[in-house]
């Protein structure tokens, strides 16, 4: 009887041990708490304490479309099969930030805030195993944990409820006919800008005409006649005799 207990705890179709713990956003005031591609989780601090999970156990979150994706979740038997980021579009879901049970202590976390920023990692490639990779879309998302053992996974909290990521928002223009206040504003401004614009079109029309008119431009086809002159000192009877 010991014997067929034990092959059914190792049996890699048995269900996982259930903990009853679903994970959450962070409460505190954080800047970033939500980005377009980040979202931020509360420490699972005590949830798994209890004697089955050792502190060589792998802690991993796993990561999973809310529509289907987490729906669709089987748990990997082996560490070949690891779920990266990279398999996302396909299979809906994958798993990041392994931890162990002593990052997840009991009691109060002191000082120091601790918590778990899902996507902060720009760095690592999509195809490695446990990548902290920059969310793909606004989701929405919904994560848990699961305890996994060399021999297979053995336990896995609940799922989290639906995470939605901020979205780009671009300006638009406010539908609807413009009151006339807005028409007045938008007027006024194009209308001062047209007659400072035709000002400065007619002071120059008036510069360019008043130097032109005044100052005589010879062609380049015009003969240019030059008067020469002999300066006093320079000037000899006996030389202008010889000529």
């Amino acid at each position: 009887m010991a014997l067929l207990l034990l092959l059914t705890c190792l049996h890699p179709g048995m269900s996982l041990e259930r903990i009853t713990y679903a994970p959450q956003l962070s409460s505190a005031t954080l800047a970033g708490r939500l980005t377009q591609s980040t979202f931020t989780l509360e420490q699972p601090r005590g949830q798994f304490s209890h004697l089955n999970v050792s502190d060589f156990d792998a802690i991993w979150l796993v990561l999973a479309h809310s529509n289907g994706g987490h729906q669709n979740f089987t748990a990997p038997q082996r560490v070949e099969d690891t779920p990266v980021p990279a398999n996302f579009p396909q299979a809906g879901y994958y798993v990041t930030l392994r931890a162990n049970r002593a990052l997840y202590p009991g009691g109060q976390p002191g000082n120091q805030l601790r918590v778990l920023r899902v996507g902060n990692d720009t760095r690592c490639s999509p195809m490695t195993r446990g990548c902290n990779h920059p969310l793909p879309g606004p989701g929405p998302y919904r994560v848990k944990f699961l305890v996994v053992r060399d021999r297979g996974p053995m336990a896995e909290t609940e799922w989290s409820s639906e995470t939605r990521l901020q979205q780009a928002e671009a300006l638009q223009a406010a539908p609807g006919p413009q009151s006339a206040g807005t028409v007045a504003i938008v007027a006024i401004p194009s209308v001062l800008l047209a007659i400072l614009l035709t000002a400065l079109l007619t002071r120059l029309i008036y510069t360019c005409y008043d130097t032109c008119g005044s100052t005589s431009i010879s062609g380049p086809g015009e003969l240019v006649c030059m008067r020469r002159y002999n300066t006093l000192h320079m000037f000899s009877p006996s030389a202008e005799g010889g000529f």
